[in-house]
């Protein structure tokens, strides 16, 4: 019999959450084979089988675990049963001969169907003259049996099914997952521990539109990659962090740590909660390396792949907002970094362009950051410094007007 325990993580980690077993007590499972996800603090990882064998299970879903304990057994002494793994040629002719009574299961199918559909002879009889499915009506009878008034509430409330009325009054109680016991504590640590403050500036993006228009399809056709908004935001970022050190540092006790390079953490919203992984070294990066950079840890990120490294570190960190309609907001600090860039909706607005009314795409940009290292200056200098670059985005090339390089001005 060989133990499986819950593995160690990460340094600061002590505990994590037994989220999902994808195998049954009992099961019979090869050698690296997914046994179940874990959840720590930061991120979600997978259990695997160390020996084929018999699984026994000894963590329910739900609970919480210490690094060390006992997750499952597998008694690698225990026969492979009959008919287990089988090899891909043997199971072939079986999904052949399966499609055989594929024309039979068709005319059988609405029979079955109708057999199943729990509703009173009255109710079925309403159903089938108005064309309404056992799926849009939820039956209130014993055992979910369709009722007469069921129907006729779907009928009369198309869209929402009998029982989720506005004037319910269920409550249900969910535990905070690690994950999400994590985000709510360093939101808190980070107002309670910091002097932050917000500076906010707007932002023209006719350029970077028009760009993007311009050259999307041979972009794409060159690096099979979109060309998104977020690497004209690090590239511009980067580069105005480099010009104001103060807003790519940190407090380290009685001590300001600076950085030479540029880690951007990106705030993505994955189905467990607000996580943000880490582009390194982004100042170094093509515009498609950082968006190619960018799809592979939101992908990682929804699929919860993302692991601890990848989410360690990061000297600044860039949300957007925009994405779920926010046009305005003062984004939270992610400490111990001492700012973060918030984007918002990009929303047609009329401006004051050379004395005339122009309708221009315009953002919202803001900048929160700790006061307690960043003065106002620095703040507001970076800030003007990005909208700078991204309203004339061929200033990133050099990171100054082409021009004035040639003057040597």
């Amino acid at each position: 019999m060989i133990d499986i325990k819950v593995p160690t993580v990460g340094e600061s980690i002590s505990e994590v959450t037994l989220v999902k077993w994808l195998k049954k007590e009992g099961d019979y499972v090869n050698r690296d084979e997914v046994l179940c996800e874990l959840e720590s603090e930061k991120a979600t990882f997978e259990l695997n089988a160390e020996q084929a064998g018999i699984l026994h299970i000894k963590a329910q879903e739900g609970a919480t675990l210490a690094i060390g304990d006992l997750a499952c057994s597998i008694d690698e002494t225990a026969a492979k049963p009959a008919g287990a793994d089988q090899p891909a040629a043997n199971a072939a002719p079986a999904a052949k001969t399966a499609e055989a009574p594929k024309k039979e299961e068709k005319t059988t199918a609405p029979a079955a169907a109708a057999a199943d559909v729990k509703a009173t002879p009255v109710a079925q009889a309403i159903m089938s003259d108005k064309q309404v499915t056992p799926a849009e009506v939820k039956g209130s009878g014993s055992k979910g049996r369709i009722m007469k008034q069921d129907v006729l509430e779907a009928i009369a409330h198309p869209g929402r099914k009998g029982g989720d009325a506005a004037n319910t009054r269920e409550e249900r109680r969910e535990k905070m997952s690690n994950l999400r016991k994590t985000v709510a504590r360093r939101l808190v640590d980070a107002k309670n521990s910091t002097a932050m403050l917000t500076t906010f500036n707007e932002v023209d993006m006719t350029r970077i539109m028009e760009i993007r228009k311009q050259y999307k399809d041979s972009f794409k056709e060159s690096h099979g990659v979109n060309l998104g908004f977020m690497s004209f935001f690090t590239k511009a970022a980067c580069i105005a962090l480099q010009e104001w050190p103060a807003v790519n540092a940190y407090i380290d006790g009685d001590s300001i740590v600076f950085h030479d390079y540029c880690d951007i953490s990106i705030a993505v919203s994955a189905p467990k909660g607000l996580v943000v992984p880490v582009i390194r070294n982004a100042e170094s990066m093509s515009m498609s390396d950082i968006e190619n950079k960018v799809v592979e840890l939101a992908k990682k990120a929804r699929d919860n792949k993302l692991s601890p490294d990848e989410m360690a570190g990061g000297t600044f960190t860039i949300t957007n907002g925009g994405v779920f309609g926010s046009l305005m907001s003062t984004p939270i600090i992610n400490i111990p970094q001492s700012a973060i860039l918030g984007m918002h909706k990009i929303q047609d607005r009329p401006m004051a362009i050379n004395g005339k009314v122009e309708i221009r795409p315009m953002m919202y940009l803001a900048v929160s950051y700790d006061h307690r290292i960043i003065d106002g200056r620095e703040s507001v200098g970076f800030l003007v410094r990005i909208k700078e670059l991204l309203e004339n985005p061929e200033l990133m090339l050099f990171g100054k007007d082409p021009v004035k390089t040639l003057l040597e001005i």
